[in-house]
């Protein structure tokens, strides 16, 4: 039979580029390159009718998100860039637009200061001059309460030691006292320093507990709210300072007892189960609340039935839809260790809450202060993701509740070490996604995937010692072999980065998000800065049971063979393709998106602008200081052009 010319032509292309590789593979290893140098330049060239990547794959990493299948994972980071893209064409660019923006949206004038806070946060850099959302839910309901009488809570309830409170107190625009010391407050007080000749004088009573303070009962948290939005007016002519000499400041002149202390009414819940707290938090209507409401109903509204992914990752950590199912299951919830709250709207500044709580929160101390064990340092990390391990990675000690040998088991931290310890998990079926037969890019749950041998290959999970134990760990002993520590350097040789509660929030998140690796976030607190984060665009979001772990986990990785290069004969096997380039996305977003708006300016922008807001609310005449103007006296700070006046005030 003859060769027909084409397919001549065809075998020799073929044949040469054969030839041309080894000639390349030879040449690389006279260098001394390594078989991964070697693979990636491979990888760059194009065979002639030969597919390079898993038809699923990805090229670009850059740009706007195409999804290649129908993976809820996909479709959610292509959803996510909609969100995000949105945020981003709303910001405003001039003084004008923001105090325009402000007043429609808070039906108020900015605080006194306003104008030198903007000048403030543009000299940094500031990416999103609109975007202090949480501040202004934090401080929404004290609007409702009398400005005299949030003064002498926070002057006096720091007055008890055994109440976990310090004091931070500004007069004449400088600190002057600092009561109940503790390097927490300590280390915010060299954040305050770098604003605080912008301060009118007042007390900043903060938090010292690892654990949120406030809980109001729903009905009155509603009249708070309710009293706030009635007391909203744009009055003209306003006075543009603080107010002096105002009373009910801790007196620092004497050291005699003030005649009225207000009692911010701490009760003592060490080692109760925080739900019977936080539910009198929650609408009448919710989970938390409403036995008539299923399980499953309250799941359906922040997770896909398809491999349990988070779909809302804002209702993930409510504890009003998510408490009940999980109370048993983390240590904060189960067994909190230093848990004080109250049910009376106190102005206490705290460095994380969960939903239900009333807290005012600010940056996270450990994110400004200096530490090696969280600050992320980029010449530790100089893999970049093609040359880091298809592993997630995770240390830590066993915080978060208090422990005994009868409820280890309910502690969260405990529970994630056992479903990715392959030992544990060997009997174990697990649910995740596997591809449709005949049905390329579409998928189905695949509740029967052991993933032992899975969890062997790409995990690195354990504890490095115990803690928080009555009366005290021997009983670990026969559970958990510690494993060494792991400093970042080492941690950020592997593509994905597990974070997970300790007794409150984790302190390494930060670095996390700005290294090369993939954060992955499982949590119930909320943070400082949530709303700058978009879940499947900067990180992936992660159920706190972690029954959804081995679907994210095999999702990136990929597991199984195709059916056309399976054995004949019927199978059972899951197969997941790999979108390793879609891990690299998420993670260079998330990298990117750190250097704008996690850095220590941000950290003092945020800090300047509550502090502002905060002087208003403690201010007796509150409803008659703040900035009035139109913002145009920036306009030539600004670059705006003479013809664009009215047109940026739109």
């Amino acid at each position: 039979m003859t060769v027909s010319k084409p397919r001549k032509r065809l075998l020799f292309v073929v044949i040469a580029s054969f030839a041309l590789l080894a000639i390349i593979a030879n040449f690389y290893i006279f260098l001394g390159l390594t078989r991964a140098d070697i693979t990636s330049q491979f990888s760059r060239i194009p065979l002639p009718r030969l597919s390079r990547k898993p038809w699923h794959s990805e090229d670009k990493v850059e740009g706007p998100y195409e999804p290649k299948d129908a993976h809820p994972i996909s479709l959610l980071m292509a959803e996510a860039d909609k969100k995000w893209a949105a945020y981003e064409n709303t910001r405003s660019t001039t003084f004008r637009q923001t105090v325009a923006k402000y007043r429609r949206k808070y039906g108020r004038h900015p605080p006194p200061g306003f104008k030198e806070w903007y000048q403030f946060a543009r000299k940094r850099n500031v990416h999103n001059i609109d975007d202090f959302e949480q501040i202004m839910d934090d401080l929404r309901p004290f609007w409702a309460i009398e400005p005299k009488v949030l003064r002498n809570l926070a002057a006096n309830m720091c007055g008890d030691d055994k109440n976990g409170v310090a004091g931070i107190h500004i007069r004449d625009h400088k600190v002057v006292k600092e009561s109940n010391k503790s390097w927490r407050s300590e280390t915010l007080i060299t954040l305050v320093n770098k604003i605080v000749q912008y301060l009118p004088d007042m007390d900043i009573a903060m938090n010292r507990l690892d654990q949120p303070r406030v809980v109001v009962p729903w009905e009155d948290m509603q009249a708070h709210l309710r009293m706030e939005q009635e007391t909203r007016q744009l009055r003209p002519n306003v006075w543009g300072n603080f107010t002096t000499g105002m009373d009910n400041l801790l007196n620092l002149t004497s050291e005699e007892e003030p005649a009225h202390q207000e009692d911010p009414e701490w009760f003592a819940a060490h080692g109760r189960q925080y739900m019977e707290t936080a539910k009198l938090a929650c609408p009448p209507q919710s989970h938390a609340r409403n036995s008539d409401m299923s399980k499953a109903d309250a799941e359906a509204s922040y997770k896909n039935r398809l491999g349990g992914v988070i779909t809302n990752f804002n209702l993930s950590s409510d504890l009003c839809t998510v408490g009940p199912d999980i109370q048993d299951q983390h240590g904060f919830l189960y067994s909190g260790s230093t848990v004080i709250p109250t049910k009376r709207l106190v102005p206490i500044f705290g460095e994380c809450k969960v939903n239900v709580n009333s807290d005012i929160l600010f940056p996270a101390n450990m994110y400004w202060k200096h530490d090696e064990r969280y600050d992320y340092d980029e010449k530790h990390d100089n893999l970049d993701w093609e040359h880091k391990s298809d592993s997630m990675i995770w240390r830590g000690v066993t915080s978060g509740g208090t422990q005994t040998t009868d409820n280890w088991q309910n502690m969260h931290r405990q529970r994630l070490v056992r479903i990715l310890n392959s030992t544990v998990m060997a009997n174990q079926p697990v649910r995740i996604l596997t591809e449709q037969p005949e049905k390329q890019g579409e998928y189905e749950n695949f509740r029967q995937f052991h993933p032992s041998e899975f969890a062997a290959n790409h995990t690195d999970v354990g504890f490095t010692e115990t803690m928080s134990c009555i009366p005290d760990c021997t009983f670990y002993d026969n559970v958990f072999s510690m494993k060494p520590t792991a400093p970042f350097p080492e941690q950020f040789k592997q593509k994905f980065l597990v974070d997970v509660d300790g007794h409150s929030f984790s302190g390494r998140w930060h670095a996390f998000i700005e290294s090369k690796s993939l954060g992955i976030k499982a949590t119930i607190f909320r943070e400082w800065h949530d709303s700058r984060l978009f879940a499947w665009r900067h990180f992936v979001p992660m159920d706190n049971r972690y029954d959804d772990v081995y679907t994210i986990l095999t999702y990136f990785v990929g597991v199984g063979a195709p059916p056309e290069q399976r054995a004949r004969g019927p199978t059972d096997d899951a197969y997941m393709p790999r979108h390793d380039t879609e891990g690299k996305r998420l993670a260079n977003q998330g990298r990117e998106w750190a250097k704008k708006v996690l850095r220590r300016e941000d950290i003092e922008i945020y800090m300047f602008r509550l502090l502002l807001e905060y002087g208003r609310i403690i201010d007796d005449n509150r409803d008659r200081i703040g900035y009035d103007g139109d913002g145009g006296e920036l306009d030539k700070y600004d670059g705006v052009a003479k013809t664009d006046k009215d047109q940026v005030a739109h």
